[in-house]
Formats: structure tokens, sequence, C-alpha cells
């Protein structure tokens, strides 16, 4: 008889609960059951296991084998738990001996019939909550380089359970924090594969309202017809955001190796860009499926959600996006599951004015009737509307904005120059309240945002005028701030505000 317990950890949302793997080895009848809420994967590793024993020279041991995935409410899956089981037999058989304090280190792979490890989704997550709990880990080699991204964290690489037959070789290692890395926040620049926004000929207005949505984080949607810039504008996007700080960075990849995507090590501390299909379920766009995974909003975590072709959505997806771009979180309940995951995206939607996509055209005219323009631009909501601060209409480009060899300065803005104005604007909005102005509460925008006398009566007369409601005029407030911020201007004055109004649709 023996016994012996191996710390492992599960994922449940962006939560990584701490997994005991206790092995009980008795007399009678040979058996090999694992309890707590195992999944099939889970329970399959009964096979993985003996085999891989077996390859490696160790023996299999005779009786009853009861493994305990405690706490036993907690549901389990993935490969991940096929090494401390596999430890957990060996160690309560007395085989083998890991050489490290099994109440402060914790073990994941998945293990192939020749004992080799192979590598586990998401342990990015766990490394995170290990180093809050002051633990060591061990996986697979292949999984190494991933979690050189979180400071502090004390790893050692197997490639093989045959390691475990040598007791000298699982002392703990601590990797070196690659700081030039992974401190995304000391660039000053924009990645060189961001496209540039000089390449943006005409649509002054679109590339202003897109200057002062990135200062402010400001939603904006674009209405104009195909071919106008909008996709192109919005690509730029993601160029003129600052870089992500390196917890924020984390957080990210955090969440892409939770929905299993994982993340790019050559992109790490970039803004992500999410750009799903029209078609796409409201699953994937908020989360869910069986396992709870997270959606595009969730990947779009401190970065940009771009929704082409935007009343092409269904309205039951649309209508999911409320939530989120209110609160900055999604709730994902299921029948046996719930996850929280962040949301807190900045949205670029784009849409054609009717339709065909020529309303407001000479040449070709519209063709479309005036009823089925209005149907097509009702299926967006009134209340998703509220929600979006910028809201501007596009003409098509001139052709002669394409043939001018040399553009107008107003026109040749580049990513770099607007990359410097945003990020001095985001250092003036911390230093004043600590977040960029589309966070603000209403408290918080009254207290920071408010214009002076003449900008406030025009405020009244325009809500009074088109019907905006007090969450439009909190955010009609908030872009004036930033168009205040931009002009480095502590208060906010009247034109600011008739900026801001100027870009958002009557209600």
């Amino acid at each position: 008889m023996g016994f012996a317990q191996i710390l492992s950890r599960a994922e449940s949302g962006l939560a990584a609960p701490l997994v005991r793997v206790e092995v009980h080895l008795g007399s009678g009848l040979p058996t090999f059951n694992i309890v707590g809420l195992a999944a099939p994967v889970v329970r399959e590793s009964k096979e993985r296991v003996r085999a891989a024993l077996a390859h490696c020279g160790f023996e299999f041991p005779a009786g009853r084998i009861t493994i305990n995935l405690a706490p036993a409410d907690l549901p389990k899956e993935g490969g991940r738990f096929d090494l401390p089981i596999a430890l957990g037999i060996l160690v309560a058989s007395g085989q083998a001996d890991p050489g490290c304090d099994l109440a402060a280190t914790e073990f994941y792979g998945e293990l192939g019939l020749t004992g080799e490890l192979k590598p586990v989704p998401g342990l990015l997550l766990a490394a995170l909550h290990a180093v809050g709990a002051g633990h060591a880990l061990v996986v697979p080699r292949s999984n190494v380089s991933e979690l050189k991204r979180v400071e502090g964290c004390q790893v050692r690489a197997m490639a093989e359970l045959a390691e475990l037959a040598d007791q000298g070789r699982l002392a703990i290692q601590v990797l070196t924090h690659e700081e030039e890395v992974t401190h995304a926040g000391g660039r000053n620049a924009a990645a060189p594969s961001s496209p540039d926004l000089a390449e943006v000929r005409g649509q002054w207005q679109a590339k202003r309202a897109l200057l002062i949505a990135a200062a402010g984080g400001h939603g904006l949607l674009m209405c104009g017809p195909p071919g106008s810039g909008k996709s192109m504008l919005a690509q730029r996007l993601p160029g003129l955001l600052p870089p992500l700080s390196h917890d924020e960075a984390l957080e990210v990849a955090a969440i892409a190796a939770v929905a299993r995507e994982g993340a790019c090590a050559r992109r790490f501390g970039e803004r992500p860009f999410r750009a799903p299909h029209h078609t796409a379920s409201a699953h994937a766009i908020v989360g869910g499926g069986v396992a709870v995974r997270p959606g595009e909003v969730s990947l779009a975590h401190h970065g940009v959600l771009f929704l082409d072709e935007l009343p092409e959505f269904d309205r039951r997806v649309l209508e999911a996006l409320r939530e989120p771009l209110e609160s900055g979180m999604v709730s994902v309940v299921r029948a046996n599951q719930r996850a929280e995951y962040p949301a807190r995206f900045q949205l670029v939607a784009a849409m054609n004015p009717c339709p065909c996509g020529r309303a407001g055209q000479v040449q070709p005219p519209c063709k479309c009737e005036p009823k089925r323009v209005e149907r097509y631009r009702a299926r967006i909501s009134g209340p998703l509307l509220d929600r979006i601060d910028l809201q501007l209409s596009l003409r098509a480009v001139d052709a002669g904005a394409l043939s001018d060899v040399a553009p107008s300065p107003s026109q040749s803005l580049t990513t770099a120059e607007a990359l410097r104005q945003v990020c001095a604007v985001r250092e003036r909005q911390q230093q004043r309240q600590g977040r960029c102005n589309a966070r603000l509460g209403p408290e918080e925008t009254l207290r920071h945002c408010r214009a002076d006398a003449e900008g406030m009566r025009l405020l009244r007369r325009a809500a009074e005028q088109q019907g905006h409601s007090a969450r439009s005029q909190h955010r009609i407030l908030r872009v004036a701030r930033s168009i205040a911020d931009l002009a480095r201007r502590d208060e906010v004055m009247a034109p600011d505000v008739a900026e801001a109004l100027a870009m958002r649709w009557d209600q």
C-alpha cells in the first residue's frame, strides 16, 4: 500500500484552480480508477500512463489503483494530468523520487505511449497562478518558451518520463526574465508590420476621428459606400494605440491560451486586432461552447474588435455586444458551467449607407427603395448606437486625392506621428484621472469632462433638438474631453463640444 499527492491546476474561465492528484495503491483485484469529475480525455489517461510506464522500464503496480482529482466538484479536462498521475503512481510505489518539494511544485504534461511529454495548451494561465502561490512548475520542454514571459516563474522542463529514473535531474531552476522582449511598455514606435496611416488618401475627417478614438479609447462607427476606406482606417487603429504594459500583454496572452489559439512570440505586447466575419455565431463572438471558451470580444481585450458589414451580423449577436461595451466583462453561463472573461475592447464598425451601398451618390445612383433602406439601417438598434461614441458618415474618395503625388500636411499624418500624439494624451489622462476618457463613469465624466458655459449650453440645445439620451450626452462630453486633450488644453470648450456633436448621428 502507498499514497502520494501531486499538485496541478485545471482551467475555469481565466481562473486556474489548484488540483490535488491523490494516488492510492491498495491490495485486491487489479483495477485502475480515476474519480473527481474527470472528462473522458482525462479518464483515457489510464491507457497512456500504463503504456508509458512500461516503455520507460518502470513496473506497473499490481492491485487497486485509485486516482482522486480533488476538489471533486471541479470539472477537469485535457491531457495535462497525465504526468501528475504517472508521477503519483511512481512515488506511491517507491520507484521514483522527483528530488523537489512536492508540496510546492506543480506538474503538467501529456504522455505519449513511449513516455514522451507532449505540449499542453493554456499553461501560461497556470504559470501566472503558480507564481502567485509561490509554486514551481515541471512542464514539457516545448512549453518552456511561453512561460519565459512570466516574471519570477520557476520552471524545469522534461522531455520524457524516463528522466524520473535519474533522481537528480528535476532540480528547479529560475528562468531568466527576458526584459528586452517582454517589457512591451518600453517601445515608443508602432510595430514595423503596422500599416501606415499616411497610406489613406482623402477622408481627412475620418482620420481625425480615428485619432480622437485612439486618444480617448472611444468606439467608432463608419458609414460609407464601398471603397471609401473604412477597412483601411480600421486596420490602422491598432498602430495608433500605445503598446501594452507587460501585465496587459500577459493577460492578452492568457486569454489566447485559454481559447486554444496561443500567442505569437513575435507579436507579444501588441494590441490584438480581431475582425470576425458577419456570419459568426453568438458563441463565436461572445464566448461559450461545450468548454465555455472566450469569444472574439475577449480575444480583442485591450485591443480592437472590427465588425465590417455591421448590419449583416445576426441581431442577437449585435445585442449581445451591449453588456461588454458597457461593463468591459462578459459572463458566459451554461447548464453546468459559468465563466467570466474580460472584454475591454475598442469597437470599430463599418457599414454601407444602404443595401447597394450607393446612397447619396450621383453616379451611379442608388436604386434602393426608402423602406428597404430604413429596414437595413434598423438592423442596428438604438441602444447599441447609443453606446458607440463616434458615428461618422463617409463619402467616396475624390479621384484627385488618389492622384496627388504630394498630399497636403493634413493628409500626410503618419502612424508614428499620430502614435506620439496619442501616447502624450494617454499619459495626460492617466495623470489626471487614472484611465482613458472612454472608461470614465458618470460622476467622473461630470468632474473631468464638463465643458465651459457656452459648451454646456450647446450640448443642452443639441440634446433637446436631437433627442440625445443621458448616456449619449456623457459620451459626447468624453469625446470633447479627448479633443481638448489633443489640443493640450485643460478646459473643454464649445468648439470641442461642437466637433464631438458633428461626429455623432442624430438619434
